[in-house]
């Protein structure tokens, strides 16, 4: 059975309605001509979905009493191992004093106060300043809960249960086209042509056995990005997040993610024989940043020293239950929905995949190589290097958002229409959804977890070139497996099996460049850990990988690191540059 297509026309076009979505939707209303038609486009309901609601910890901001935009800037790229592009990190750090003020007094968003007025902020590892404003864990629920409630007054078209399967250019491929979308409540397809279309579908490395994101979270962005031949950057990067719930495999609650909040207040770290190992590892225990924790549990998991489930333990008891209840009441009950008392016992933890700092290569006004076509939020990479300090993640969707939607809005206004698409591409990305249909009915969810076992085996916290290389073979095999796995097309309306088809493929495009990047990379940096290339490498010759489809294959080369703001051992200040970032550094 093949869906029948309608065709749909708007002026801008956004995709994912997580922070960086909603915030663009706002921005791009204030920004753009009068009488310009938004659209957004969810794969899910509107604030009902997406990875901005589910941050616990908070948003980092630099608001004074010792702290300042540089300093925030350097813990950022100390925390990225010199990987991140300068100009993203510091218009990040930069705008996040505008945006959190735009949350507070435009939004409408409610964050913890001191006694005093000011806003509170709480220490997350990896960083010299407690600068985390947050409500209290549940931070994520304030932020999308009060973004949706904007987006929902405006007139700006909603397109829920609409999920975006391909990015189809122009014929001469110099820009894009729109997106071909299937909506998910008729099974049909949907051509949404637009003079400009943002990116903001999430990340999600659903991937790995053990993660945080919600399963419809597959990196579906990424792989149409891939098959557009965009260039993508950092792909090796996943996020372990230290601290992941492990309630055993029986649960989906397994992999939800206990923030760094916990440890920034005091939290311990024990091993199965309740030994406190972390600073057996490094000087800075607990606090040491999440590429560090991640692998100091990994390996006293090899070594056995685990909890009956595998693990670790994560220990508050000694802060006071009553404290600890009162500071993070959202994990505690949690925590006590799966049988762990947080506030006054110990709770199973194991690294699980958590945010993924790779992505769409992208200059600081969100733009890509093709025309048309803007990235923020989690899709987009550069701005994190190596490795994602907590708190970073929000702030960076809601920041970059924002500017998508100016920089959208404005870019319009020079644009003279709708272009067509190349009639090609689009029938080639319909036959690839369709693909399934004509095959002998199998199981995906299987494949599903062979992939996970597989990512998180060969291509996760820790790896060598062999794991690596078996794991693109592995990955190779899962993936023409689900080529000949058909699904049933009795009736396409809300076919979740199609739709677990179609998540397994993106997931499987996406892990073979992972492994691929990753084997690529010959040395150790921040999230990317190879046990045969240990040492961090020259940082004064820092490079990051970029991966391009080719043909049927993916090319992965190194392109060297601009350090346009600051360099290892010395700084360079561009006109206009602050001069307390000497200090800073």
């Amino acid at each position: 059975m093949r869906p029948e297509i309608d065709t749909h026309d708007t002026d801008i076009l956004i995709l994912g309605t997580g922070g960086a979505g909603l915030f663009a939707a706002l921005h791009a209303q204030k920004a753009a001509p009068e009488g310009t038609k938004i659209t957004i486009a969810v794969k899910g309901l509107i604030g009902k979905c997406g990875c901005t609601r589910m941050v616990q910890g908070g948003y980092n901001v630099a608001l004074g009493g010792g702290d300042t935009v540089e300093r925030h800037f350097m813990d950022t790229i100390r925390g990225g191992k010199w990987l991140p592009d300068q100009d993203m990190a510091w218009r990040l750090c930069e705008t996040a004093v505008t945006r959190i003020q735009e949350l507070e007094n435009e939004i409408g968003c409610f964050f913890d106060r001191n006694p005093d007025g000011s806003l509170h902020q709480k220490a997350f590892a990896g960083q010299t300043a407690d600068r985390t404003v947050h409500k209290g864990d549940l931070t994520g629920i304030e932020i999308i809960s009060r973004l949706m409630e904007q987006v929902l007054a405006r007139p700006v078209e909603k397109l829920q249960e609409h999920r975006a399967i391909g990015l189809i250019p122009t014929r001469d491929g110099r820009a894009l086209a729109g997106v071909l979308m299937i909506d998910m409540r008729t099974g049909r397809f949907r051509f949404v042509r637009a003079k400009t279309v943002l990116m903001a579908t999430g990340g999600g490395p659903t991937m790995y056995k053990y993660h945080t994101p919600s399963g419809d979270k597959t990196m579906d962005g990424l792989a149409m990005a891939l098959r557009a031949g965009l260039p993508l950057r950092d792909m090796e990067m996943v996020q372990f997040h230290p601290t992941g719930l492990l309630a055993g495999d029986h649960t989906r609650m397994t992999g939800t993610v206990l923030e760094e909040g916990l440890r920034g207040a005091g939290g311990h770290l024990l091993n199965g024989a309740g030994h406190r190992f972390m600073f057996d590892y490094d000087p800075k225990g607990e606090r040491a940043t999440r590429d560090v924790v991640s692998r100091c549990i990994y390996d006293e998991m090899r070594r056995g020293n685990t909890s009956p489930n595998g693990g670790v333990y994560i220990s508050m008891g000694h802060l006071g239950p009553e404290f600890v209840a009162e500071k993070f009441k959202g994990m505690v009950k949690r925590c006590a929905d799966c049988g762990f008392d947080l506030a006054g016992g110990r709770v199973e933890v194991v690294p699980t995949a958590h945010y993924f700092m790779g992505g769409v290569v992208v200059d600081v006004d969100t733009r890509t190589a093709l025309e048309g076509l803007y990235v923020a939020g989690e899709d987009a990479g550069g701005a994190h290097g190596s490795n994602r300090l907590g708190g970073n993640g929000v702030a960076n969707s809601t920041v970059y958002g924002g500017i998508a939607g100016d920089v959208m809005g404005a870019d319009i206004r020079s644009m003279p229409g709708l272009r067509d698409p190349d009639p090609d591409v689009l029938e080639a990305e319909i036959a690839r959804a369709c693909r399934p249909f004509g095959k002998t009915i199998g199981a995906v969810h299987p494949l599903r977890h062979k992939l996970q076992e597989t990512m998180w085996d060969n291509a996760g916290v820790m790896r060598t070139a062999d794991k690596l290389t078996k794991a693109m073979g592995q990955v190779a095999d899962i993936g023409a497996e689900l080529m000949e796995t058909g699904v049933a097309s009795d009736s396409l309306a809300f076919n979740l099996t199609w739709h677990d088809w179609l998540n397994m493929a993106s997931l499987c495009d996406v892990s073979k460049v992972i492994a691929q990047a990753a084997l690529a990379r010959e040395n150790s940096r921040g999230a990317h850990y190879r046990e045969d290339f240990p040492e961090e490498g020259d940082l004064e010759t820092s490079y990051f990988t970029v991966a391009r489809q080719e043909g049927d294959s993916v090319a992965v080369t190194r392109e060297p690191v601009k350090f346009t703001i600051v360099r290892p051992g010395g700084t360079i200040l561009p006109e206009g540059e602050p001069e307390t970032l000497v200090a800073a550094q």
